[in-house]
This record gives structure tokens, sequence and C-alpha cells, in this order.
């Protein structure tokens, strides 16, 4: 077996140490946040930067509770679910049919989905909130899910169309000659190879909408339709001066974005990398 001469194997060396100081340098912050959130306050007044002599659940359990957490988190499911599946669905469909059919003025459609890139949310809020007055859609979840949705699409169409522009046409021309019908190849040959595209396109879209702060700061004016965000400033407003309890809420927003990342992280790379290589 060959060896390694030594220049090569310390390059190697190296480049894991930077990536390592980088990948340090990136997680802790959300390390401190997580050991504050399990100390009391006096604790972290003392030593903010130290670990926690015990686990300290109170801080969470406090936020879930008197902070009202519980119901902050079901809304924020509430809006993301609906939101995360129809840019999901939408897309997939979309994406598709621009990069499968040949249509006249299939392109001049799909460079009118990519000018919503283009539209930041600020220009529209107040005309968008008007609308919605006059359809009776204020305060109510479809005020943030329908936007949420639309200003999604942009960017999963062209996700999902240069995802599927990329597979070769002999699939669905085997498809074709086996019998299947269009539905039938999109279902069953398309969308299962499209798998790292659409965890790509969960996540960017999860975080999205359930990071949302300002959307439903100006549609979801009752208190009880607060999601995380909202109810997040509220929360620390209430309790500037426990650091504890403020860290353990931010702890609880965070903790659903990360599990949705572990659960699509290796789809999601994929995802992100296809095409690089060919």
């Amino acid at each position: 077996m060959a060896v390694r001469p030594l220049s090569s194997r310390a390059a190697v060396w190296g480049r894991h140490a930077v990536l390592v100081f980088f990948a340090v340098l990136s997680f802790y912050p959300i390390l401190v946040m997580w050991f504050t959130a399990l100390r009391p306050m006096n604790e972290s007044m003392r030593d903010p930067f130290g670990l926690p002599s015990s686990l300290y659940l109170e801080n969470l359990t406090t936020a879930w509770t008197r902070g009202r957490f519980g119901n902050y988190f079901l809304n924020s499911v509430i809006i993301t679910a609906p939101s995360v599946i129809g840019v999901v669905v939408l897309s997939a469909l979309a994406g598709y049919g621009i990069a499968r059919f040949r249509f006249r003025g299939r392109m001049l459609i799909f460079y009118l989905i990519l000018l919503g890139l283009t539209v930041p949310f600020q220009s529209v809020m107040i005309p968008l909130y008007y609308q919605l007055l006059a359809m009776g859609l204020l305060s109510t979840y479809l005020a943030v899910i329908l936007p949420s949705i639309a200003f999604g699409l942009p960017f999963g169409v062209f996700l999902m169309q240069s995802f599927f522009e990329d597979l070769p046409q002999e699939l669905h021309e085997a498809g074709r000659a086996d019998g299947c019908g269009e539905l039938r190849i999109f279902w069953s040959i398309m969308l299962p190879l499209a798998k790292p595209a659409l965890s790509t396109l969960i996540v960017f879209q999860f975080m999205r909408t359930w990071n949302e702060f300002l959307m439903p700061l100006l549609y979801l004016q009752r208190e009880e339709l607060r999601p995380i965000p909202l109810g997040l400033m509220f929360f620390q407003g209430a309790y500037t001066r426990d650091i504890g309890l403020i860290a353990a809420g931010v702890t609880l927003a965070t903790i659903p974005v990360i599990v949705v990342y572990l659960i699509f992280q290796r789809q999601f790379v994929r995802g992100l990398t296809a095409g690089a290589v060919k």
C-alpha cells in the first residue's frame, strides 16, 4: 500500500484543521446559548461563557408555560407545514412541466415566475395588507400561509426546473415505452430522483417560513395567532433582565430548524451540489 508523502499528509491535516476551526467558530454561539438556557441567572451573570454546573431545566419549562411558547410553537407549525407543502408540490409540478414539456411560451412563463425573486416583500406589504383585508383574511392563518407560498414559489420553481432539466431524456422515453402516462412518469420515475432537490427546497422554505417575522407582525394582529418569532419578541420584552429565560426561548425556537436540517442533511447537501460535477 502506497504511503502518502509527509507534505501531502500535512496539507490534508492543515485543511481539516481550518475546517474544524471554522466549524467551532460557527457553533460556539449556539453552545453559549444552550449553556445559558441550562443555568440559573446568577450563575450566567457570574460566568457568562462557562459550562453549567448542573442541568437547570426550569428556564425551559418556564418559557414553555409562562411564556406561552407551547401556543406559539403550535401556531408556527400550523403556518409552516401548509406553506412548505404548498411550495414543494406546486414547485415540483411547475418545474417538471416547464423542464419536460415543449410548448409555446413556456420560457416566458418561466421568466415571469423568476421575476418574483426580484420583488422584496417590503415593496408589496402595504397593497397586500389591503388586499387581505378586502378578502376577509386578515388576522387569520391564511394571511401568512398564502403569501409565504407565493414568495417561495419563484425559488422553488427555479430549483426544480433546473434539476428536472438535468435528468436524462432517456428516462422519460423509457417510461413512455413501458406504457406509463405523464403523471405516472412524474410520480414513479422523476419525483424519486428529485429527492435531493426536494429536500433542499423543504429546508429552505421551512427556515424561511419558521423564522418569518415581518409578515406575521403585520397580518396576524390577534395575540392567540402569534408564531414563535413574534412570541419571542414579546417574551424578550417581558423578561429583559433574565438572560436565562431569553436563551431558553431562543433555544425552543431553534430546535425545530436544527431537527429538520439534520433529517434532510444528506439529501440537502446532494441537492446543493447537484450539477456541480458532470
